[in-house]
């Protein structure tokens, strides 16, 4: 990306909400905080949403590559100053200006001279913006995975023109200002600052007959749906990115990526703990007493023996190996805890067996 005069009035660290030496990290995380807020789907008719939303897009384009990033940080370094003079340097800042990321980079980046001829692109392919979708899934789709369809209403290609802008049948013409090249070169002294041609935007063609689906942005907002893989073990809260299925580039840049954001519904009788799934079991208080094997339910349906010890206590956990949840590089383990059923009608027989275990019983720490 070559370096623009836009660079010099635009603090794109204060755009995100970020400081000049944050990571790499911190600035996609606020760049998407910030987009799932003022992206134009969650903000209809609300213009000062959607320059916000450009202002971030463009912020995002130059600091989420670190190469571009370098040459912005260098850029607002080494600044032009205010005054009639136009554009003032330090003779300091030329040291090892033909090193690696020196001055000698800024130029190249920035400037030409004005007997090299020729020039860089007009305004570079830019990268469509991300598009953030919700899908709402049952339990055990979760656990499982599944292949689904996302219907959306968004920005995309332009079904009438390709995204040629131009109506059928016709095509762009070579701006006559630019001569296609779609900069324009403002000259100062010896060197010639290349900046955006305003008749054309920077595209290098004018397009004389606009598409009349898209008037000429190449980009048609409609109803599209999208095949979507979800993979197992997939948890409440998490983002699934899917490349390419976003907002169409502009320039011949590539595509966004679609964000698809989980949510899964509660299981009447199982929940999970990362890859572990967890279920509760009844036992009736001979078998925590005696011990014995209860029939544990699994998802799909069947059920595994447990074999509890005797003097199993009520609350109490049990692991069973491998009947978690399947993911890409282990399974989890099923955690049963055990609840004792206290009966609320007994028989004779069973009042008269436990009164004479009452009478037998003893308690640890009582006389």
């Amino acid at each position: 990306m070559a370096a623009q005069r836009e660079w010099f009035d635009h603090d794109y660290y204060e755009v995100l909400g970020v400081s000049a030496d944050a990571s790499q990290k911190d600035i996609t995380r606020a760049y998407r905080k910030l987009a799932r807020e003022l992206h134009p789907d969650k903000n209809p008719n609300n213009a000062a949403a959607e320059d916000r939303f450009k202002n971030v897009s463009a912020a995002y384009a130059v600091l989420s590559d670190e190469a571009t990033r370098k040459e912005y940080d260098e850029v607002r370094r080494l600044g032009p100053t205010a005054g009639p003079g136009g554009f003032s340097f330090n003779p300091g800042d030329f040291a090892g200006a033909g090193g690696s990321g020196g001055f000698g980079d800024f130029l190249s980046g920035m400037f030409r001279t004005g007997r090299s001829g020729g020039g860089r692109g007009g305004v570079a392919p830019q990268r469509g913006a991300d598009i953030t979708a919700q899908l709402t899934m049952d339990f055990e789709d979760a656990v499982r995975g599944i292949t689904t369809s996302l219907h959306l209403i968004s920005d995309a290609q332009c079904s009438t023109c390709a995204g040629s802008g131009a109506e059928p049948g016709t095509s762009p013409q070579v701006c006559p200002a630019c001569r296609g090249r779609g900069v324009v070169d403002d000259n100062q002294g010896m060197f010639s600052f290349s900046s955006p041609c305003q008749r054309c935007r920077g595209r290098g063609s004018i397009i004389t007959d606009p598409c009349p689906t898209c008037q000429g942005s190449g980009t048609e907002r409609r109803p599209r749906e999208v095949k979507a893989r979800i993979p197992a073990g997939v948890a409440d809260g998490q983002t699934i990115r899917l490349p390419g299925r976003g907002a169409p580039g502009r320039n011949g840049g590539p595509s966004g990526d679609l964000l698809v954001e989980i949510h899964v519904t509660a299981h009447p009788r199982f929940g999970r703990s990362g890859e572990h799934l967890t279920v509760t079991v009844p036992i009736t208080f001979p078998v925590a007493a005696l011990g014995g094997e209860v029939q544990v339910p699994l998802l799909d349906g069947s059920t595994v023996t447990l074999r509890l010890k005797p003097g199993t206590q009520p609350g109490s956990r049990h692991r069973i190996k491998g009947r978690g949840i399947a993911g890409a590089r282990s399974t989890g383990d099923l955690i049963v805890t055990v609840d004792l059923v206290v009966p609320s009608e007994l028989s004779d027989a069973e009042r008269a067996a436990i009164e004479q275990l009452a009478a037998a019983a003893t308690v640890e720490g009582q006389p």
